[in-house]
């Protein structure tokens, strides 16, 4: 006799099978966890033109849009028909989106890289007199004072030294391999830009089929209220990730801009190099000026040190206004957290996956923390409690019955000011006693 699906049988059947395959994929998980990595890491590389397509065509996605709200009503009068119309604005949005990038790109490189690479071999032939020069202006400018001079010299001995080991063990061989690297790695790299960006041209044509599929795939998967909060979660995390991202890049961008704009101006050296790492390492939140801000001053200080002093001050300047003018107007609070959480995720993400995650460690965290957030919130909701966390300052415990917040025997809070006020009994004066 054939058993329905619907048979408890059939369900503990099934309910095992998936028990048995966990524990299998767990024992693998924690004693094959090299091979593992190894398994991932080689499908991802399959998986590299499809994940270099994916990301451009999402960064695009704003122009795409843009210039398809533009076309569609143009063609449609001059085609005379709405669905030819939407087909030839999509394809031509696409590749006008791809190719606008493909000329930004392009520019840029042309102006920077070879700056770049210019400022990268003078670096490397004059490192070996930097620490004269340098020693040369300590010696002058501690001249009066030579108790001090004399333990001065011995620690920046030492310490240029070491600096110079590392710029040319460590720094310098780092960048050039970043630059140019192995032939078939960058014919390979390559390869899959060519193959990404071919990709990325079919996603933004076909966008709204990928959502529609998307979509019908959660509502048979979910019931009716799972997939419509699947798909509200969904757009939340579009919101936050794509606002984060290109607000970032616009920052980082200009950033980048007013440094070589600063550098050039007062004739500081290595102003391409230094305003590309700054641009670039501003993109990382909080660490990401300190982290460009201490190795392009050693670079300033190796040719000048009172220009190393006006670059930090121009630096500290440069980030007060980033932070507190230029990136809430740009970003506004589009992660929605707290400054420790925002170093939790940066700490976290680049602990695990580097430079990346760094980047991709808050607004990440921001999706999770508001996902957290809203259920907890919903469960609260569910049993009748406050969901307001300023409900739960100064709770001692809640009532069972009337599910109403009881604040501490001996304190309450002020209403003006939210402090916790103790709540002292006025003792009885003598004066106010009852007479016998």
């Amino acid at each position: 006799m054939k058993k329905s699906s619907q048979s408890p049988y059939f369900k503990w059947g099934l309910t095992a099978f998936v028990v048995i395959i966990a524990s299998i994929c767990f024992f693998f998980s924690i004693f094959k966890m090299q091979g593992l990595f190894s398994a991932i890491g080689k499908f991802i590389d399959i998986l590299k033109p499809f994940i270099y397509g994916a990301v451009v065509a999402y960064f695009l996605l704003p122009i795409y849009n843009a210039l398809f709200k533009k076309l569609r009503p143009a063609l449609t009068r001059m085609l005379k028909s709405s669905k030819r119309a939407a087909a030839w604005s999509k394809m031509i949005s696409s590749i006008a989106s791809v190719m606008l990038l493909i000329v930004l790109v392009a520019a840029l490189l042309y102006m920077v890289l070879p700056q770049l690479a210019a400022s990268i071999l003078s670096l490397t032939y004059s490192m070996p007199d930097y620490p004269a020069q340098i020693s040369a202006w300590l010696e002058n400018f501690l001249q009066t004072s030579p108790d001090i001079q004399g333990a001065l010299m011995h620690v920046y001995n030492d310490f240029s030294d070491w600096i110079v080991r590392w710029i040319q063990d460590s720094m310098l061989p780092s960048l050039i391999m970043v630059m140019g690297g192995s032939l078939m790695g960058t014919v390979n790299m390559l390869k899959n830009v060519v193959v990404g960006i071919i990709i990325a041209i079919y996603i933004l044509n076909s966008k709204d089929l990928f959502a529609a599929q998307a979509k019908k795939a959660a509502y048979s998967i979910f019931s009716t209220e799972h997939a419509n909060l699947f798909i509200k979660n969904t757009r939340f995390i579009h919101r936050v990730f794509g606002g984060f991202i290109t607000g970032k890049l616009l920052d980082s961008l200009i950033i980048g801009m007013i440094t070589f704009v600063f550098m050039s101006f007062f004739s500081m050296p290595y102003v391409v190099l230094i305003s590309v790492i700054i641009g670039i390492t501003n993109f990382i939140p909080f660490f990401g000026p300190f982290i460009g801000a201490v190795p392009c001053s050693f670079l300033v200080l190796m040719v000048d040190p009172m220009q190393c002093l006006y670059f930090i001050i121009f630096i500290l300047v440069l980030q007060q206004f980033d932070g507190n003018i230029l990136g809430p107007k740009i970003l506004g609070d589009s992660t929605g957290l707290s400054s420790f959480w925002v170093m939790f995720a940066i700490l976290i993400g680049g602990g695990l996956f580097g430079f990346v995650g760094m980047v991709i460690g808050v607004p990440l965290f921001a999706v999770l923390y508001s996902l957290i957030s809203s259920l907890i919130d919903r469960s609260l909701s569910d049993k009748k409690l406050p969901v307001k966390t300023a409900s739960y300052f100064y709770t001692d415990h809640i009532d069972p019955d009337t599910h109403k917040s009881v604040p501490f025997p001996t304190e309450k809070p002020s209403e003006e000011t939210g402090v916790s006020l103790k709540i002292r009994r006025k003792p009885r004066s003598s004066s106010n006693k009852e007479p016998k």
